[in-house]
């Protein structure tokens, strides 16, 4: 039975990556997962995994200076999220890659050559391929984004500048976007397509096209007699729908 590891350091990428796998690859056996580089060459060297999935970027080590030093001892595979700079640059490379989020479609493509290099030697990291990934250096190895820590919203006739993490959720309309928290409600006018660009995506889940919801505030999730999926917040009677696009989120809780 083939073996991996997975090297990621949020738990969501982590856990969605194992789920895709073992809807593709049933066979796959995920024996440990790291949270950076360092934990990932530790973990091959104990371990011995076939495939080594290694995202690119992590604290510490970072995935490509994990792989130089992991070598031959498992077959690399990249995980990314700069597809329009990675792409091309692994196509024509040693080792694979796999797109955040990882979708079913792409990844299968992913584990069909990954099989073919099972009866194979792990190819080293080579000074091309290194070569090669050092191009994306700068747009990968960039600082992550500095996400928005207040909100300035309208109740009534004055103004107030909310902290994110009291935010519960935010659910857009034509004109105007609800702000609400523990304690009261809020307008601004900025949509939530521009909000789930601003806020930090391991506070705040998108699960509709008009809803975002901080997922400290989520109690659980039920089906109405409709069969849609709602989100139930803490404390309030509110229950967000989750539109199919974004039912993924949920399937590990």
């Amino acid at each position: 039975m083939p073996t991996a590891i997975i090297a990621d350091d949020e738990r969501l990428m982590r856990d969605q990556l194992r789920m895709r796998l073992g809807q593709v690859w049933p066979e796959l056996e995920i024996i440990g997962e790291a949270k950076n580089g360092d934990e990932a060459i530790e973990l091959v060297d104990q371990m011995k995994p076939d495939f080594t999935f290694l995202d690119i970027r992590m604290p510490g080590k970072t995935g490509m200076e994990a792989a130089t030093v992991i070598g031959a001892k498992s077959h690399i595979v990249f995980v990314t999220a700069y597809d329009a700079y990675a792409v091309e640059a692994f196509e024509r490379g040693a080792v694979d890659y796999v797109l955040k989020p990882p979708e079913q479609e792409r990844l299968q493509i992913t584990v069909d050559r990954l099989k073919t290099r099972l009866s194979k030697p792990a190819a080293d990291v080579n000074a091309s391929v290194t070569a090669m990934l050092s191009q994306l250096a700068e747009k990968i190895t960039a600082p992550k984004p500095q996400y928005l820590q207040w909100i300035q919203a309208s109740i009534g006739q004055d103004l107030r500048m909310i902290p994110v993490e009291e935010i519960l959720f935010f659910r857009s309309d034509e004109k105007y976007t609800c702000v609400q928290t523990e304690r009261y409600e809020a307008l601004i006018r900025k949509p939530v397509r521009d909000l789930a660009e601003e806020l930090d995506p391991a506070l705040f889940w998108q699960i509709h096209r008009a809803t975002l919801v901080n997922v400290n505030a989520i109690e659980g999730v039920t089906r109405d007699i409709r069969g849609r999926h709602l989100v139930m917040i803490k404390g309030k009677p509110d229950k967000l729908e989750v539109s199919r696009s974004f039912l993924h989120l949920f399937k590990q809780m």
